[in-house]
């Protein structure tokens, strides 16, 4: 009888061990799993982003259809030098430890469109009118809106890989401003470069905040037009 109740507690003290170590396996897998979810999470190499905000160009612009020095007729209005913006963007990711160089550091691949507009009710000079007439004042009755589409690729570094807040940098990127209405020369197109910095947010899983700020120059005037200046507002990505 002894014998039977020894060997009955044997079985339960093995059964009992058993269960315990089916326990830890399971809670070890499910650690797991909750790892791989959370390291997921913010993961995407990739983002696409949506930008607005404030800008504001270092000098006037002048053109063909309003303030002219060719065209000096009618009003001669000039536009404001601040803006809105509004713009969108993709970024690549190239690596995210600089390529051994720096842990913890991405280097992304940015290609990004922006439209500008600085005024919509610029008085127009002579060319305005329908048709043109070498008047001012009351005969020249035609708003000009004037506007910039900017084109830019550049390498932008975001710093803290792996933290929900991260701040980055574009060291220099290539940029191509188109205006609208064109210079006094005709001219549509300007080339320069864009310097920039800002920090970003992972809200949730992969949807991000950020602020921004860049400034843009191209070296001078280009057939009378100066198109430097600052841009500076937030933006909401998606990685993916």
């Amino acid at each position: 009888m002894q014998t039977g109740m020894q060997a009955m507690q044997s079985e339960l003290e093995k059964l009992k061990s058993q269960s315990t170590q089916v326990t830890q396996k399971i809670e070890r897998i499910e650690h797991k799993e909750n790892s791989v979810e959370t390291n997921q999470e913010g993961s995407k190499r990739n983002m696409v982003f949506f930008r607005g905000g404030f800008a504001h160009s270092s000098q006037h612009r002048n053109g063909l259809v309003f303030q002219s020095d060719v065209v000096p007729a009618g009003v001669q209005d000039q536009p404001d030098k601040n803006a809105w913006y509004f713009g969108a963007g993709f970024d690549w990711n190239l690596t995210r430890d600089a390529w051994g160089l720096a842990p913890k550091t991405s280097v992304l691949a940015e290609l990004m469109i922006e439209y500008k507009e600085f005024s919509s009710h610029v008085k127009g000079n002579a060319l305005a009118n329908m048709p043109t007439q070498l008047v001012g004042g009351a005969q020249n009755p035609h708003s000009v809106t004037v506007s910039q589409l900017s084109i830019y690729a550049a390498p932008k570094i975001k710093f803290m890989e792996g933290s929900r807040l991260r701040p980055w940098i574009i060291p220099a990127g290539f940029g191509m401003h188109i205006i609208s209405p064109p210079g006094e020369s005709a001219s549509f197109f300007i080339p320069g470069v864009v310097f920039g910095g800002g920090l970003e947010y992972r809200v949730w899983k992969d949807f991000y905040a950020g602020i921004d700020a860049r400034y843009h120059i191209t070296g001078g005037k280009k057939d009378g037009i100066d198109v430097d200046g600052v841009t500076a507002g937030g933006y909401l990505g998606i990685g993916f």
